[in-house]
C-alpha cells in the first residue's frame, strides 16, 4: 500500500492524498488549490501523479473547496466512478461546486474581454457548470458510524469532524495480502463548544494518521467568548454608527456568525440591528443547514426548540440579487454586512471592502483563517494600504481579529485529540493541510508526549506502508 501526498502538503490548501491499494486506486479529498493565480491556474488543470481514468472511487471529508473543488476537473478526465461523503456533504457540494463553476466562468469571461482586446490567447474555465452537475451524479451519502465495504478488502467508516456541517474524519481498514492496515484521515478538525455543530469524535485506534495542521504552533481564544466578544463589537457600532464588515466562508462560519448574532439579539446583549448577509451561496448553503439538524449539537436543537429558526430573525436580510446587493452601498450605520469570501480574493465582499475601508468608524471583522497571500491576511496582518480590483486603498477602518470563531483545532485542540491514540500502535502520522512553521511546532508537540516517526511531507512524496 502507497500514499502520495499530492496537495495541502506543507500549505493550507488543495487537499489531495493519493493511496494505491492492491485492489483499488483512489483519492482522499480532490480539492482546489488557492494561491497565486497562475500557480493555482496550473496546478488545478493538471493531474501530475495519476490518471484520473484510472482512480477507483473518491472519499470526501467535507465540502469546503479546497477539499472537494478540484472533484469537476477529475470528472472533464474521465474519471466516472463513486464518490463517497456524508449526507449533508453531498449536499453542501451541490450548491458549492456549481457555484464554483459559476464564478469561474464568470472570471475568464471579465479577463477574455480585456484579452480579446489585446489580441491575446483566450482562457477557458477550468470547468463548467455542466461539470459540476455531472459530479453530483456520482456522490453516494453514507452516515456516520456505520462500516461499509468500498471495495474488496476495504472498509470506510466516518466519523464526524465538528468542522462544518457534514464533515468527516475518516476511518479506513485496508486488507492487503493478508495483512490489514488502518488508516485515520483527520479532513479538517473541527473544535470543541462551537455552536451548532457536535464536538469532533474520537475514531478507533489506527496504525498511520493522516492529521491537519493549520493552527498546530497557535492558540486560539475560546470560543465560549464568541458570543460576548462578538456583543462588544456591536455596541461599539451602535455607538459610533459603523457598518460592520465582516468576510466569512459562506458554509459554515456564515450560520455561526448569524447564530450568533441571533443569540445576542434574543437576550439584549445588544441592541438589534440591521443584519445583512450577502451571499447567494450563504442562502443556499444555510437552507441545507435546515435539513439536516442530526449535526446540531444539543444547545443548538433546543434552541430550535424554542426559536424556531436559528438563521433567520427580524431585521435580519438575505440578500442574492446583484442589484440589491449594490444598494447596500448606500445603507446607513449600524449595520451588519456579512458577505463572502472568506479570503477576500473573490466575490461581493471585494465590492463592500472598497467602499467602506476608507471610512474610520467602519469597522472590518476577521473571523477566520486566510492563507498567505490573501488580502484578507493583509488585513489580518495589520497591512495600511491594500489592492482591491487593482485599485490602491488606505486602511482606515478599524480592523478586529476574532479568532474564537476559528473552525480549525487550535495547538492545544490537535494535541488533546491526538494523545487519546495508542502510541504503541500509531507507526507514523503524516502533518498535512498546514504551513510548513506550523507542522514543524506541532511535530515537535507530538514527539514531546511520546509519538514518533512524524512526516511533513512536501507535494509528490510517496510512501510504502
Amino acid at each position: 500500500m502507497e500514499i502520495q501526498f499530492i496537495g495541502a502538503a506543507q500549505t493550507v490548501t488543495g487537499s489531495m492524498h493519493y493511496i494505491k491499494t492492491k485492489q483499488a486506486k483512489f483519492l482522499l479529498d480532490c480539492g482546489l488549490y488557492q494561491g497565486k493565480r497562475k500557480e493555482a491556474f496550473e496546478l488545478n488543470r493538471t493531474f501530475d501523479f495519476f490518471d484520473p481514468a484510472e482512480i477507483d472511487f473518491v472519499i470526501l471529508s467535507h465540502a469546503h473547496i479546497d477539499h472537494a473543488g478540484n472533484i469537476p476537473s477529475l470528472i472533464k478526465k474521465e474519471f466516472s466512478e463513486k464518490i463517497f461523503s456524508t449526507f449533508a456533504t453531498r449536499d453542501l457540494s451541490a450548491i458549492m461546486l456549481q457555484d464554483s463553476a459559476y464564478i469561474q466562468e464568470k472570471d475568464v469571461e471579465f479577463v477574455n474581454k480585456k484579452r480579446k482586446k489585446e489580441g491575446k490567447n483566450l482562457f477557458e474555465p477550468l470547468y463548467l457548470q455542466e461539470d459540476a452537475v455531472k459530479a453530483l451524479t456520482q456522490f453516494v451519502g453514507l452516515n456516520y458510524h456505520h462500516e461499509y465495504e468500498i471495495a474488496e478488502g476495504i472498509t470506510l467508516t466516518f466519523y464526524n469532524a465538528g468542522h462544518i456541517l457534514g464533515s468527516a474524519i475518516v476511518h479506513l481498514s485496508i486488507n492487503e495480502n493478508g495483512r490489514t492496515i488502518t488508516l485515520g484521515f483527520s479532513g479538517d478538525l473541527g473544535r470543541p463548544n462551537l455552536p451548532i455543530l457536535k464536538d469532533p469524535e474520537n475514531i478507533p485506534d489506527v496504525d498511520f494518521f493522516i492529521c491537519e495542521s493549520t493552527y498546530g504552533g497557535r492558540t486560539h481564544e475560546t470560543a465560549l467568548d464568541s458570543e460576548d466578544k462578538l456583543a462588544d463589537v456591536v455596541r461599539k457600532a451602535v455607538r459610533q454608527r459603523a457598518k460592520i464588515i465582516i468576510p466569512a466562508f459562506s458554509v459554515g462560519r456564515t450560520q455561526e456568525v448569524v447564530y450568533t448574532l441571533h443569540k445576542i439579539f434574543e437576550n439584549n446583549k445588544a441592541e438589534r440591528i440591521p443584519v445583512y448577509v450577502d451571499s447567494p451561496l450563504a442562502v443556499n448553503a444555510t437552507h441545507v443547514f435546515q435539513l439536516h439538524p442530526e449535526c446540531f449539537d444539543i444547545e443548538t436543537s433546543q434552541f430550535i426548540i424554542k426559536h424556531k429558526d436559528p438563521f433567520g430573525f427580524n431585521k435580519l436580510t438575505y440578500i442574492t440579487s446583484v442589484e440589491d446587493s449594490k444598494k447596500l452601498n448606500s445603507v446607513e450605520g449600524p449595520c451588519i454586512i456579512i458577505s463572502s469570501s472568506g479570503m477576500c480574493e473573490a466575490g461581493r465582499i471585494l465590492h463592500h471592502l472598497a467602499n467602506n475601508i476608507g471610512e474610520s468608524k467602519n469597522i472590518i471583522l476577521m473571523v477566520g483563517y486566510a492563507a498567505e497571500h490573501t488580502l484578507a491576511r493583509k488585513l489580518i496582518d495589520g497591512e495600511k494600504r491594500v489592492s482591491i480590483f487593482g485599485d490602491q486603498y488606505d486602511v482606515k477602518a478599524e480592523v478586529i481579529v476574532m479568532q474564537s470563531f476559528s473552525a480549525h483545532a487550535d495547538a492545544n485542540e490537535l494535541l488533546a485529540y491526538s494523545k487519546k491514540f495508542d502510541k504503541s500502535r500509531m507507526q507514523n502520522i503524516f502533518l498535512v493541510h498546514g504551513e510548513l512553521n506550523q507542522q514543524e511546532i506541532y511535530k515537535t508537540s507530538l514527539e514531546s508526549i511520546g509519538f514518533k516517526n512524524i512526516t511533513i511531507p512536501k507535494r509528490g512524496y510517496a510512501v510504502t506502508l
